[in-house]
């Protein structure tokens, strides 16, 4: 009898966010340990089903970076980042391409279904709605210009297609894939692309699914994840270097998903089960979650 009424609290607490949340469009991005090779994504998907069925409206956005390195480690070939940000020649995009598509998208759109669910894959070869431009990105540090290659820089989305899933009941599944004016495919970093679409779909908020439970204030102790953060001291952390590494486009795709008009940006661990339900449906959350700075009571 305790396990049932405790059951019944959790759905009772969870009633107010499933009403504010109704009809509103959330943006998640898979990524992180959730996205290893060979790690179980039907708990971070039972829950994104969920979401749909309390009458929410589920976007995702995939990554793809540890399948990815994993395929050009075992084609020989050597993966090189700056500053988090993957180096694109033309063989490593042949690769990610295979990867993104033909391995984690169309797997992530099969799971759904499988669990009883209904989702869409979206990707460049089968609806062109990420429009990009070459990356130009200079060094954070020396300021220098660094050529990554074949890696673009959101121009335009055309939401259609994107819209049109979510209206009929099936969660897109999309992957992070760009085609400049010319037809050329360029690598997009998943975080950016996902913080795009949220802004230009008006989301209610975007989730960001990692491999950290949050954003430390104290690097190396899992005691000091901050619950909340608002702009200003996102970019401290990251001016003092306590914010480092592949979490920078991170939480910089966080700073502009919010600049951008979105209320509120999350980082959670994707690999904790149900991590997504609680953050979302729960007064205390498990991750961190940034906010504007003009906020003053945050909600959860």
């Amino acid at each position: 009898m305790e396990e049932a009424i405790r059951k019944a609290s959790v759905l009772i607490e969870a009633l107010p966010y499933i009403r504010q949340f109704d009809d509103k469009i959330v943006v998640i991005k898979l990524g992180g340990s959730a996205m290893d090779p060979g790690h179980d994504l039907s708990n971070v998907l039972l829950s994104v089903m969920f979401m749909s069925q309390v009458g929410m409206k589920p976007v995702l956005v995939h990554g793809g970076g540890p399948a990815i390195t994993a395929a050009m480690e075992a084609q020989g070939k050597e993966p090189v980042f700056v500053h988090g940000r993957r180096v694109t020649d033309a063989e490593t995009l042949a690769i990610v391409e295979d990867v993104l598509i033909n391995e984690i998208n169309n797997n992530i759109v099969e799971a759904i279904r499988e669990l009883g669910g209904r989702a869409v894959g979206i990707h460049n070869t089968n609806y062109r709605y990420l429009h990009a431009e070459k990356l130009s990105f200079a060094d954070p540090i020396t300021g220098e210009n660094c050529d990554l290659g074949l890696v673009g820089k959101i121009v335009d989305i055309d939401l259609t297609g994107i819209l049109t899933v979510c209206d009929s009941g099936f969660v897109p599944v999309i992957a992070p894939l760009a085609t400049d004016a010319s037809g050329q495919t360029l690598n997009v970093n998943a975080d950016a692309a996902a913080s795009r679409i949220a802004i230009q779909l008006d989301a209610e908020k975007i989730v960001f699914l990692s491999d950290v439970h949050g954003i430390l204030m104290r690097p190396g102790d899992p005691g000091s994840m901050a619950s909340t953060l608002d702009e200003e001291q996102i970019e401290q952390f990251i001016k003092d270097g306590i914010i480092s590494g592949g979490m920078v486009p991170k939480v910089e795709a966080c700073l502009r998903t919010i600049q951008g008009g979105v209320r509120k940006a999350h980082i959670i661990d994707g690999a904790m089960p149900h991590s997504l339900l609680l953050e979302i449906f729960t007064d205390a959350g498990v991750g961190t979650q940034i906010i504007k700075k003009t906020t003053a009571q945050p909600e959860a």
